[in-house]
């Protein structure tokens, strides 16, 4: 057997892959085998590399926890593993299903750590590659197609349930999951597998008790936006309890009570009651698995279930008959109508409804939003849009919050413990009733992936117009435990900036046959144009920032050269675009301020309006706007760009600092910002940036470039013909606008924020 001389892994990967794939398999090349940090999957084989193997055990464990990660993310699992020492020219082959519980345990940190004390068993091949014979065996085993089963539990049925509904866009969660207690019994691929055969064993137990805390995870993408989602974390559950039982305080002597929850899922807010507590409670559930598991885990200790047993009727496309809390029936069921009809019963309702807005971007994108907005269509909605105007009106949420006031809590005791994003009492007014105390939690533990506020209030059912101030004591999740994270204010909004700062003055001279961008500056010319667009040569842009949260800053923020194509916002004229400068700045806040406590309760408002424009108008904000000026054209989010239009026009970017092609008002405007130290530092790093940018290739000497139409148009990355890998084309320039980017973030939160939160724009 030879020795080899490699001196890098990565390099011995490709020579092992150039060789040995084009006998395997011509269509594949490295770019496709490898993902999930292996370092390659052929066929039925995971193959991992070393340039010296001196202990197969740790090797072979690190390709197991390798193996681990892929099975629950609900990816096949090869039936070989392949341990190649690069420099002895030597494979060693196992049998992964010889490993299956090690497989299907969960392991934390990098896969190649701590890995010494595992004891693997004999391999089923010891190869020479350097034996003709050899590699003809690892060729063959390279061709082979063969899996290795594994049982399906709580810690991957979420990504085999993900790879179902991708695999088979029209499945419910009835296909994937199934049943087989109770009257309606639908086996489910997990129980009698089909699809996934090959891929795993089906699942033995009859009821889906074990996933209670993941049902709402297993929902197809239609079912989770129309049912929302709302897994509550077992640390925010029983602190929420606090309020459940500052509201049981409240109760008259002599009175019963109910505790109702409407949207219980399998029960998780119930389940750390005390069992006198969950004797005055009703549940109910809309999505049929949740309604099982919650009958099997709360059915003998809660008062009432709704409805009290399954019967013949109950499935109905996935959904539980008379448990929609948003239909009429349900609010004229009788068995929770002879608590709410009897005045010497208090009514507390505890949920934590579910949260959809069909309007979202990803929504759209799977084209789905009429078809999963059916509770648009419900009684309660119906209801509420006679006497709620607005947005209000598309959160799923709300239509809960609403009902909960104007059909069950009718006397000055009755309470409602509800979690929910601030904005149905800050911004959009839903209610207006006496708040008593509250928390602010983490999204982020609610199985999302956004870190943002969701306060949890206790409410009493008593009207309070007055209040313009909550306080949340704040509460993270860090290893398991409840983490304070201080008080939080939440202020209340009264205007957006459509209603006060949007420039709505019409020119006599505006033509009404301008052109439209998309949201990256570029020019719009296909279908999807709601707006009719204007030209004025006293336009420099259009600025769109709608919306008073920042639930998806990117989309809701545009500065272009011209109309954005779908509206939202005004045409930025010459003679007053500096005062209009601090909308574009505050609707980046979040961008630069992650924090879960920021997002969801911190807004955009216009609530110092009279004040702003008063100290404008005698010149106290001037090096303020100009400050703006600066942060706006060294803003990633600033799209405009030059170009010349459909319509024969030339389009200026006017807020750069480029004038290498003639002065922009940009550059004329800025010379009057009093610079500090930061800010020349600023000016220095951007004209690093576009000196590296008049060295690219693609550069175009007849435009003025500003930031973004560098990062977009110059700043190439291209793939690096041997070894297929993107690389960087023009490091310097890319390093410069990194830098740039990291000093903006700095001078925006230092210079620009405290002024936006001083006049409103924030709060």
């Amino acid at each position: 057997m030879s020795q080899r001389n490699y001196t890098n892994e990565l390099e011995g990967q490709h020579d092992f892959f150039k060789t040995y794939l084009p006998r395997v398999d011509r269509t594949l090349d490295i770019s496709n085998i490898q993902n999930d940090y292996n370092d390659g999957v052929v066929n039925g084989n995971i193959v991992e590399f070393k340039l010296h193997i001196d202990s197969l055990n740790s090797v072979l464990f690190q390709v197991i926890k390798y193996l681990s990660s892929m099975r629950i993310k609900g990816k096949t699992i090869p039936r070989n593993i392949i341990l190649v020492s690069l420099n002895e020219n030597k494979a060693y082959v196992y049998s992964s299903n010889d490993y299956l519980p090690d497989i299907e345990t969960v392991y934390v940190g990098g896969a190649s750590r701590d890995n010494r004390a595992f004891e693997c068993g004999q391999s089923l091949e010891v190869l020479d590659l350097d034996s003709p014979t050899d590699e003809e065996k690892l060729i063959g085993i390279l061709r082979t197609k063969k899996y290795t089963k594994i049982h399906i539990d709580e810690n991957c049925i979420v990504g085999w349930a993900t790879r179902y509904y991708s695999e088979n866009p029209s499945a419910s969660k009835s296909d994937f999951i199934g049943d087989t207690t109770g009257r309606i019994q639908i086996v489910g691929e997990i129980r009698r597998p089909t699809k996934f055969a090959e891929f795993i064993y089906a699942y033995e137990k009859s009821s889906n008790e074990r996933f209670r805390y993941l049902m709402d995870r297993l929902n197809d993408f239609l079912q989770k936006k129309d049912l929302g989602a709302f897994y509550t974390h077992e640390l925010y559950a029983k602190k929420s309890l606090e309020l459940v039982r500052d509201a049981i305080g409240r109760v008259p002597e002599g009175n019963d009570y109910v505790i109702i929850d409407r949207c219980a899922g399998t029960g998780n807010l119930e389940r750390l009651m005390t069992s006198e507590e969950l004797s005055h409670t009703i549940v109910s559930t809309l999505e049929y698995y949740e309604y099982k598991v919650l009958l099997e885990v709360l059915g003998d200790k809660v008062r009432h279930i709704i409805p009290p047993t399954e019967r013949e009727d109950s499935f109905n496309q996935g959904k539980v008959r008379g448990a929609d809390a948003l239909s009429k029936e349900y609010i004229e069921n009788t068995i929770i109508g002879q608590y709410v009809n009897n005045p010497n019963c208090t009514i507390i309702l505890f949920e934590n409804p579910p949260y959809a807005d069909t309007t979202s971007i990803e929504h759209q994108k799977q084209g789905a939003g009429k078809k999963s907005s059916s509770w648009k269509k419900s009684f309660v909605v119906e209801e509420m849009k006679k006497e709620i105007s607005g947005t209000a009106t598309n959160d799923l949420g709300n239509a809960f919050i609403w009902s909960a006031f104007k059909y069950y809590l009718r006397q000055n005791t009755d309470s409602y413990i509800v979690y929910s994003p601030v904005k149905y009492w800050k911004a959009q007014h839903l209610i207006n009733k006496r708040f008593i105390r509250g928390f602010a939690f983490n999204r982020k533990h609610f199985h999302t992936n956004i870190q943002a506020c969701i306060m949890c209030a206790l409410w009493s059912n008593e009207d309070d117009s007055t209040t313009e101030r909550l306080q949340l004591d704040a509460f993270d999740i860090v290893n398991n435990e409840l983490v304070s994270s201080g008080i939080l204010d939440v202020d209340k909004i009264q205007f957006a900036y459509s209603q006060k700062y949007f420039d709505k003055r019409l020119f006599g001279d505006d033509i009404g046959n301008g052109i439209v961008c998309e949201k990256n500056g570029t020019e719009k010319t296909t279908a999807g144009i709601t707006f009719k667009p204007k030209y004025n040569t006293n336009m420099l842009g259009y600025m769109a920032v709608y919306s008073s949260g920042f639930d998806n800053p990117d989309n809701m923020s545009s500065l272009l050269v011209a109309a954005r194509y779908d509206g939202h916002g005004f045409y930025l004229r010459r003679d007053n675009y500096l005062e209009k400068l601090p909308m574009f700045a505050a609707s980046r806040y979040i961008t630069y301020n992650r924090e879960w406590t920021e997002r969801a309760r911190i807004m955009k408002s216009a609530d110092g309006y009279e004040r702003f424009k008063t100290d404008v108008s005698n010149g106290v904000l001037k090096q303020f706007l100009l400050k703006c000026l600066l942060f706006t054209v060294l803003e990633p989010q600033n799209h405009m760009r030059s170009f010349i239009g459909s319509d024969g026009r030339e389009y200026l970017n006017q807020l750069t600092l480029d004038t290498t092609n003639g002065g922009t008002l940009a550059a004329q405007d800025i010379i009057a910002l009093q610079l500090n130290n930061t800010e020349r530092r600023l000016i220095q790093q951007w004209n690093k940036v576009l000196d590296d940018a008049k060295s690219t290739d693609e550069y175009d000497n007849s435009i003025n470039y500003g930031l973004y139409q560098i990062r977009f148009e110059l700043n190439k990355v291209i793939e690096d013909m041997e070894t297929g890998e993107r690389i960087v084309k023009y490091p310097s320039l890319n390093g410069n606008i990194k830098t740039l980017a990291s000093m903006v973030k700095d001078y925006y939160n230092q210079e620009i924020v405290p002024v936006l939160f001083q006049y409103e724009f924030l709060k």
